[in-house]
C-alpha cells in the first residue's frame, strides 16, 4: 500500500461519522499494543483555543529541551500536520505501514477516521519515545477517542454552545462532556468560564478528588498584558506571534499549566516557547496574514464565539482599509445564521463558499440562510482564483477568509498548488 492509497483508505472512514464511546478505540489500541500506556503529557479540551494552547505548551516544552509529540485536528493543508514531533509532521512511511498492517482489521471492525488517527498518533509517539505529548480532543471530551491515556494535567480552554446535536443544548451539558477528560486524583487548569459551566467543573472535581486551577484566580489579567506568578517572581506577557488578546490568554494558560506542573521549566523557556510557537509547531490559520498589501487574512474561527473574538481583534485595523470583504464557509452543524449576521455587520461584502465534504454546508444552503436573514451574499465557486485576482486588483482594501479550517485548508492548498 502506497501513501496515496493509505490516505484514501483513511479518509474513506469519514463515512462512519462520529461514534462517541471508548469501546472501539480501546479495542483498536489493544490490537496495536496499547501505546497510550507508554506516553505522558497534557490533554486539552475546549470549544475555542485548544489548538493554540496545545501549540504553546508544546513550544515551551521544546524550548526546555524535551522531545514533544503534538496531536491536533483538523489539519490545515496536509494530513501529516495532525501528528508532529518537535514540529515535524509524521513521516509518510509511518502512515503507510500503519495503514497496511491494519488493513484487515479496518475491514472487519470499521473504526472511524478519528479513532484510527488517534491510535496512529499514540503509536507514533510511543515508538519514537517522546518525553511528553500534548493531545487535543476532537469532539467533547468524556467519550472522545483521545480520552484513553492518563495525562499529568488536563486543560480546558473555553466552553461555548457547539455540536449541540451531540454534546448537549446548554453550557452545563457541554461542560459536563468537556470535564470528562479530568481524571481521578489529578489536576486541571481551567480558562475563564461562564458561571454555569464553572460550577459543573467544581462539582466534577469534587467527585473525582481532583484539583482545579482557574486562570482568573492565579493570574493578573490586564487589558493588554498578563502577569503570571512564578516562584518569587512574575512572567509578564504582552504579545504573542499570533495576533489577538485571546492568544495572549491562550499563551498564559499554557504557561500557567507548565510552570505549575514541571519544576525544571525556566522563565526563559516559557518566554522563548511563546515567542517561537510558530517556528516550533508550524501552527497556522490563527489571524494569519497571508498577504500584506492588499491585506488578506486567514482565520479558522469556526463558531460564533470564535468569530466574535476575531471581529474584536479585526476592529483594531478595519478603518485602515477602503473596502472590506469576507469569504465564509462552514460545517453544517454550526450556528451559521448567527455567524453570518455578525459578519455582515463588519464587512462591506460577503461571499460564501464550500468544499466537497459531506459535513460542509453547500453554497445553496448558505445562500438560503443569507436570503432568509435579508443578507445579500455572493456565491463563490473558486475561492483560490478569487483571492489571486483580489491580490492583484485591490490595493488598499482587505479580504478575510474565515470559517471551518477544512475549507480554509483546501483554499490554501489550491493557492499553493496553483502558484
Amino acid at each position: 500500500m502506497n501513501i496515496e492509497t493509505a490516505l484514501n483508505k483513511l479518509f474513506a472512514l469519514h463515512q462512519f461519522g462520529v461514534k462517541l464511546g471508548l469501546d472501539n478505540i480501546y479495542k483498536l489500541l489493544d490490537r496495536i499494543g496499547n501505546p497510550q500506556k507508554n506516553i505522558k503529557g497534557f490533554h486539552i479540551a475546549g470549544s475555542n483555543g485548544k489548538g493554540s494552547t496545545a501549540s504553546f505548551i508544546s513550544s515551551i516544552l521544546q524550548e526546555a529541551g524535551f522531545n514533544v509529540g503534538l496531536y491536533t485536528s483538523p489539519h490545515f493543508v496536509k494530513f501529516n500536520e495532525r501528528i508532529r514531533i518537535n514540529g515535524i509532521p509524521i513521516h509518510d512511511d509511518f502512515v503507510r505501514i500503519f495503514m497496511t498492517e491494519l488493513d484487515e482489521y479496518i475491514e472487519l471492525n470499521s473504526p472511524t477516521f478519528f479513532e484510527l488517527t488517534t491510535a496512529m498518533a499514540f503509536k507514533y509517539f510511543s515508538d519514537y519515545k517522546v518525553d511528553y505529548v500534548v493531545i487535543e480532543t476532537g469532539l467533547g471530551g468524556r467519550l472522545d477517542a483521545t480520552n484513553t491515556f492518563s495525562p499529568i494535567a488536563s486543560i480546558i480552554t473555553s466552553i461555548s454552545l457547539e455540536h449541540t446535536n451531540i454534546l448537549g443544548n446548554t453550557l452545563s451539558e457541554i461542560a459536563r462532556e468537556k470535564a470528562g477528560i479530568i481524571k481521578n486524583n489529578s489536576r486541571a487548569f481551567i480558562s475563564s468560564l461562564a458561571p454555569e459551566a464553572k460550577q459543573i467543573f467544581i462539582e466534577d472535581a469534587r467527585q473525582k478528588n481532583s484539583e482545579l486551577i482557574f486562570m482568573e484566580d492565579n493570574l493578573e489579567l490586564y487589558d493588554d498584558y498578563i502577569k503570571i506568578p512564578y516562584k518569587n517572581d512574575y512572567i509578564s506577557l504582552y504579545k504573542t506571534p499570533m495576533q489577538g488578546v485571546h492568544q495572549l490568554r491562550n499563551a498564559s494558560l499554557a504557561a500557567l499549566t507548565i510552570i505549575n506542573t514541571l519544576d525544571e521549566i525556566s522563565i526563559n523557556c516559557v518566554l522563548n516557547g511563546i515567542n517561537n510557537v510558530v517556528k516550533n509547531t508550524g501552527i497556522v490559520g490563527r489571524y494569519e496574514i497571508y498577504n500584506k498589501s492588499p491585506r488578506v487574512i486567514f482565520d479558522s474561527a469556526h463558531n460564533a464565539e470564535g468569530v466574535e473574538i476575531f471581529l474584536k481583534e479585526f476592529a483594531k485595523e478595519k478603518n485602515n482599509y477602503g473596502k472590506t470583504t469576507v469569504i465564509y464557509g462552514a460545517m453544517k452543524d454550526k450556528n451559521i445564521s448567527d455567524i453570518i449576521e455578525k459578519l455582515i455587520q463588519n464587512f462591506d461584502n460577503i461571499l460564501v463558499t464550500t468544499i466537497e465534504y459531506e459535513r460542509a454546508a453547500t453554497i445553496d444552503e448558505l445562500m438560503k440562510i443569507c436570503k432568509k436573514a435579508g443578507i445579500s451574499a455572493i456565491p463563490l465557486i473558486s475561492p483560490a482564483d478569487y483571492i489571486k485576482d483580489y491580490i492583484t486588483n485591490n490595493e488598499g482594501n482587505c479580504l478575510v477568509v474565515i470559517g471551518s479550517i477544512y475549507i480554509l485548508g483546501e483554499i490554501k492548498a489550491n493557492l499553493i498548488n496553483n502558484t
